[in-house]
């Protein structure tokens, strides 16, 4: 799959950036906020859970992603949780959902409307 995102090397930003130019982009952030976790009632693209959305020409989703915590009680269920949600966009041939732990999220991460929904605005 040509949309994986590989590990950075030295220099490389830990994050890298999305596809934000794709004609796919929103549809895929918009299947990213229908996934929640389960103790928190935020989605995971406003809690700041989705580091990356790498779309290439052939319709193929490179997710990389994290959790509040590496004990995440969901950790297992999570990624497939994603890959289900972004596979039925329209033109989206293949998910592959990468979760890491590097870098590790933190609230600063959140949207304003996470920060605001959880009572931190």
């Amino acid at each position: 799959m040509n949309a994986e995102v590989d590990h950075p090397t030295e220099g490389e930003p830990l994050i890298r950036p999305s596809s934000i130019e794709h004609p796919l982009y929103d549809a895929v952030v918009e299947a990213c906020r229908s996934v929640y976790d389960p103790e928190i009632p935020v989605n995971i693209f406003d809690l700041g859970l989705i580091y990356t959305v790498a779309i290439n020409e052939a319709g193929d989703v490179a997710i990389t992603m994290t959790l509040t915590a590496p004990g995440c009680p969901v950790a297992a269920d999570m990624p497939g949780w994603v890959s289900d949600a972004v596979s039925v966009v329209p033109g989206v041939r293949q998910v592959d959902v990468d979760l890491v732990w590097d870098p590790q999220w933190g609230m600063d991460m959140m949207s304003d409307e996470a920060r605001l929904e959880l009572g931190f605005m």
